[in-house]
């Protein structure tokens, strides 16, 4: 249920109506925007009179909400969120862009990765420490040692740190990672999500490979239902019955979240093209239809990666797609630069 106060309510009045709600069991979000105060309400509202909460002097109107996610709904909190990671922000009037390698496999590569990433324009470093791999054969990453790496880029780059986390036996090593990502794989480890909502830290949620989109935002829901609102969707492609790509895009997926929801949303073309030609048309897409962000793979030698060589870009190329990206951008939005 979301209450949507008269502009200007009067203290004691909105005071007393919280205190109520409150002894009622309710638990209640404020969002203040421009025009109105909103008190979205979390708990078991069957039992509140809405014609008796209309009828109070502060309150413009009263509506149910059937949608199960109450967080992170847009009639909850009607003004975008925007998200401080670092010395930049996701969300509002800066076009975001993560970049950097699969995994990290050395410190001259993700050093070296970074500096270029941040050069052409980058506002956010990724690199995989812990790698979840379809083959238990595969390379699963550095793990700490990666982690280490990671942060001496940081350190030399100035650039916020993204990276995923895939058990909550990881969580103590991740104090000075900047925005910790949930792959694909864990968008429904719900313990994994539940210890996330207690920590404050950004969190980039990746929809899983055949997630809906209420489903992504329930994961959200859970983030954020345990305190951290910090959350950021992340489309990075379902599977489909189509081949010819390593999953297929939903591009529809962002004007949609943005209906629905007021968290910021970013794209991932790299997983879900796994194809590096087709990364630039993507991330073009997927600016041109409205998202606030893109995460994009680069390696400084994509053909001798230890990880999804086939969908990396080269410095050179992602410094194109940088480019290309900043022609179409509204002018207030030119990636990384802001207003």
């Amino acid at each position: 249920m979301i209450v949507i106060l008269k502009q200007n309510p009067e203290e004691k009045q909105l005071g007393n109506l919280m205190a109520w709600l409150e002894s009622q069991n309710i638990t209640i979000h404020t969002s203040t925007g421009e025009m109105h105060t909103i008190l979205g309400l979390v708990g078991d509202t069957s039992h509140l009179d809405i014609d008796l909460l209309r009828a109070l002097d502060i309150v413009e109107d009263v509506k149910r909400v059937q949608e199960p996610y109450k967080n992170a709904n847009r009639k909850f909190h009607e003004d975008d969120t925007v998200i401080s990671v670092s010395n930049t922000t996701i969300g509002g009037d800066i076009f975001s862009v993560i970049a950097g390698p699969c995994s990290i496999e050395s410190e001259e590569q993700i050093c070296q990765v970074a500096q270029a990433v941040k050069d052409a324009g980058a506002t956010m470093l990724r690199g995989g420490a812990f790698k979840p791999r379809t083959s238990p054969y595969a390379f699963q990453g550095l793990r700490g040692e990666g982690l280490n790496l990671l942060l001496k880029a940081k350190k030399l780059t100035g650039l916020p740190v993204v990276t995923e986390i895939m058990d909550l036996s990881q969580l103590n090593l991740f104090d000075e990672v900047d925005v910790i990502q949930v792959g694909a794989r864990n968008m429904q480890n719900f313990e994994l999500l539940k210890e996330l909502g207690r920590t404050g830290k950004p969190i980039l949620l990746k929809r899983g490979l055949a997630s809906t989109l209420q489903e992504l935002l329930m994961s959200a829901e859970y983030i954020m239902a345990g305190g951290n609102e910090k959350v950021i969707l992340c489309e990075r492609g379902i599977r489909t019955f189509e081949t010819a790509t390593r999953n297929t895009l939903d591009l529809s997926a962002v004007p949609m979240l943005k209906k629905l929801s007021h968290l910021p949303v970013v794209i991932d073309p790299s997983h879900a093209t796994g194809i590096s030609w087709m990364v630039k048309p993507m991330a073009l897409a997927a600016a041109a239809v409205g998202a606030d962000g893109l995460m994009i793979e680069v390696h400084n030698d994509p053909k001798h990666a230890l990880c999804d060589g086939a969908q990396s870009l080269t410095p050179e190329a992602f410094a194109d797609v940088m480019q290309s990206v900043n022609a179409i951008l509204p002018h207030a939005y030119k990636a990384g630069k802001g207003v």
